[in-house]
Formats: C-alpha cells, structure tokens, sequence
C-alpha cells in the first residue's frame, strides 16, 4: 500500500509539472506575453481534465519561478521581465593549435565542486531531488533479488544487451538506425569519447574541437598526449564551419570532437542543415567525427534534435551518449556507436575498463523498457527552462552593466560573459570564499581563453538561496568590475 501511495503521489507531482512546462513554453517563446492573463485554475482544470488542486500546485510553481503573478480578484498574469537580458555575444576567439595545459586548473575547480555545503551553481549536474531517485532504487532492488550475479559478475564489452536493445530502439526516434550489434556500453560518457578518441588518434595528433568546449574533453586530450586545434563557435548555431574548413586545409587534424546539440558550456545548437555540412566536410577528407549528444534529450519544444549521426552514410561518426543529465549522473553507464571503428574501441574497452558493472546496465534497461522517459523528461525540461528564464532575471538586476548571457534553448547551463576585465578565476575564489561554486571560463579553453567568462548550472530546484546566492555573486562581480 506504501509504494501504491508513493505512486500516485509521484504521478501527480509530474502532471502540475508538465502542465506548468506547457505554460512556460508558451511564456518564454512569446506566445503569451508580460501582461497577459493566463486561463483561470476552473478553467483550466476543466481543459486539461484534472483537479484544480493539481492546477493551482502547477501556477504556484510559475508563481515561485518569476513567469506568473496573482492578482487581486482578477486572476494570473505574466509577469514582465525585470529588464532586457539577452544580449549578442560576438565569436569569443580565434583558432588555436597547440598543446593543452589546463588539467591543474580543472582539477583545482573539481575539488571545490565536491563541498556539500556550497550553492552548487557550478556542477555541470541536475540536483538529486529532480532525478527519479525512487524508481530507480525499486528498479534496481528487483534486479539484486532476480539477477544477484550482476551485483558480482563482470559484464564485458560490448555490455548488456537488454540495455543496447533498450537505446538502439529509443535512438530510432530521433533518426539514428542502428542495431543492438553497433553499440557498446560504457563506463560513463567521458569514457566513450576517451575511448573513440584513442581509437581514432594517437599521442601528438591534432584533434579539432569546439572554442569553448568540455573541459572533459580538455583532459582527455591532454591525457592522452594529442594536440588541440581550437575553432570559433557561435553560441547559437555552433561550431563555424569556414573557420573549420581553414584549419583542416592549414593542419594535419586526425579527428573532431564536438557537441551540435546543446553544447556545454554555451548551449549552441547547429541546425541540421549545418550538421549535415559537417558531416561532409570531414567525410569528404576521411576524418572521423566524434560526436557528444549528451544534453540531445533537453530541448525544450520536446522535438528531439538528429545527431549528426543521422547523416553518416561513412561510418565515420562516432557517436556518444549517456542518461547521466537525466537519469543519474551515479550510474556511470554511457555507450557509443563507433561505425567502422567498432572492433577498435572495443579491444580498447577491454584493456581499459574491461567492464561495466551489469547491475547498473540492466536497472537502466528496466528504466527504459517500463516506460515513463518521455514524462521524466517533460518535467525536466519544464523545470530547467524556467530555471533559465528566472536566472537572466537575477543577472539582469544583479550584474555589472554590459554583462552578456546566452539564450539556450535547451540543456540547463548558462554562459555569462562579463564585462573586460573581470577576472573569472578570481571570481570564482571570491564566490567559493562566500559558499557558492561556479565555473571559470579559462578552463573550457585549452589557450586560456575566456578569462572573463563564468558558466552557470541551472539544473537546481529553484529556491530562495539559489536566488540570494546569484544575487551575492552579483555583487561580488560588481565589486570585481568596479576596481578594475
């Protein structure tokens, strides 16, 4: 009777979520517009065939978000922003080749991200209470009572089959064709680009990547010994293929890596038009592409982006993914389909890793096949979105003038780009001294580039010391800003 209550108790708590996901859609892409007056909750709940408690929990929401405000016998408006936030940013750099140098300040960075006590503004992670922790711990508590070997057992590569069944048959949806046979499953996203990445280059070559990128994917380079060749990206369309085309036609670049959809940190988006230039620019020359669709599942009209993948007709492309921003970070389980790079990575797997615990692959399959992924991710999406839209509202009071801040239009990180000559690392060290963590921008570059950056996680539950903590680093870049 217990688990039946915690149920129908979750069911519910997803349903005000998505309907006021449904509400913030229309208010952040302009359908509905500040002053508006939103349905009444009898009106709605009659809509929507639910109870009005269930809508009222869902406007109480938009109320504690910053979209919705109430007023006096007459209903639910939208709120007006608080000023215009959304400002252009120029291209941040210029190609780069060289070395990367940058793991000491990444790791300095990471260290300060494990403190439970600080505002976790910095952590590239969506916060537990957001994730289905519950289903998850009846899930794998059934698999430990009807498979107990997996708790024990190695499972090696290429993994669990029910799991590649489970992503072949999800990654069909979104124009990806491949069988259960073309995957392997990994021990965690930042595996599977290590091992793709060995698997197509060797200690001193030049592998091309995003300008800003992953600092995972800095590491990893630098780890290994190869080389980068950094390009421009746009924060809202992405890599820039001229300036792409140049630096292959000036170095010996053995690979790409790079993020299309919703990269980290800027949240860029290449259209598909681009994504299948890209495709054929680097077939056309033989170089593999490596691609990370990691945020793919986060965009907020709920249409799934293709991959570039969904264009490779080579096998060149690499393809990368983990349910780590949506289902668990803790899993550690990622997968790859590495086209005709397949027999590689998986002898790398084994000399590696060689395995990946099976309990978490099969509970994860479990997860899949029960079905409930689509309304996990509606109430994420939900959430994140207005996250960001409540966070351009605190920068835009709070910030020093001319700060710039991107638009994503799904994931959950912001890039805030602060006025010339604001040190990011020397806010950061003022921000951890004060209980909040945040990201420097000089270590998603492997030239230094971006001192003046910070990146920001808005996978939190929204509250009044995430507001207050934004608002103090607010303050500390004014301060920052002003002595300069």
């Amino acid at each position: 009777m217990e688990e039946r209550g915690t149920k129908v108790v979750q069911e519910n708590l997803n349903l005000y979520q998505a309907i006021a996901g449904d509400i913030a859609q229309l208010i952040t892409n302009g359908t509905l517009r500040p002053g508006d007056r939103v349905p009444s909750i009898r009106t709605l709940s009659r809509q929507q065939r639910v109870s009005p408690s269930t809508i009222n929990q869902a406007y109480f929401l938009l109320e504690r978000q910053g979209l919705i405000e109430a007023r006096e016998r007459s209903g639910f408006y939208v709120s007006a922003p608080a000023s215009p936030s959304y400002k252009p940013f120029s291209i941040l750099s210029e190609t780069y080749a060289g070395p990367v140098t940058v793991r000491e300040l990444i790791t300095q960075v990471l260290l300060a991200l494990r403190d439970p006590e600080l505002l976790p503004l910095g952590a590239g992670t969506p916060s537990l209470d957001l994730l289905p922790l519950e289903k998850m711990a009846r899930i794998t508590a059934k698999v430990c009572q009807d498979q107990p070997e997996l708790v024990l057992a190695y499972d090696f590569a290429p993994g669990s089959l029910e799991l590649r069944r489970q992503i072949a048959r999800y990654s069909a949806g979104f124009g990806c064709a491949f069988s259960p046979d073309d995957l392997i499953i990994t021990s965690g996203g930042i595996e599977a680009l290590n091992l793709c990445l060995r698997a197509v280059a060797r200690p001193g070559d030049a592998i091309a990547i995003e300008s800003p990128t992953y600092f995972g994917v800095l590491e990893a380079i630098e780890s290994l010994g190869m080389h980068a060749v950094e390009i421009p990206t746009h924060p809202e369309t992405g890599i820039s293929l001229p300036d792409l085309e140049q630096a292959l036609n000036e170095h010996k670049v053995k690979a790409c890596l790079v993020m299309p959809t919703f990269n980290n940190p800027l949240g860029s988006v290449m259209s598909d038009q681009k994504k299948r230039e890209l495709v054929e620019l680097l077939g056309e020359r033989e170089i593999p592409l490596i691609e990370d669709d990691i945020y793919g599942d986060l965009s907020f009209d709920g249409t799934r982006p293709k991959p570039c993948k969904a264009y490779d007709t080579r096998g060149l492309v690499l393809l990368c993914g983990s349910f780590s921003k949506t289902i668990g970070p803790g899993l550690r389980v990622g997968w790859c389909t590495p086209g005709r790079f397949l027999h590689q990575v998986v002898l790398l797997k084994g000399v590696t890793t060689l395995a990946t615990p099976g309990l978490q692959q099969v509970a994860l399959a479990r997860f899949l096949e029960q079905g409930g992924y689509q309304r996990l991710l509606k109430g994420l999406r939900s959430t994140f979105q207005a996250n960001l839209f409540r966070t351009h509202q605190v920068i835009a009071e709070a910030f020093p003038v001319g700060t710039k801040v991107t638009h994503p239009t799904g994931g959950f990180l912001l890039w805030v780009e602060l006025p010339e000559g604001v040190d990011a690392v020397a806010l950061h060290r003022e921000a951890l001294a004060a209980g909040i963590s945040i990201t420097p921008g000089p270590i998603f570059s492997a030239s230094g580039n971006f001192q003046n950056c910070i990146r920001l996680n808005c996978a939190n539950s929204w509250s009044e010391r995430i507001e207050a903590g934004l608002r103090q680093l607010g303050a500390i870049a004014q301060r920052l800003a002003a002595s300069r």
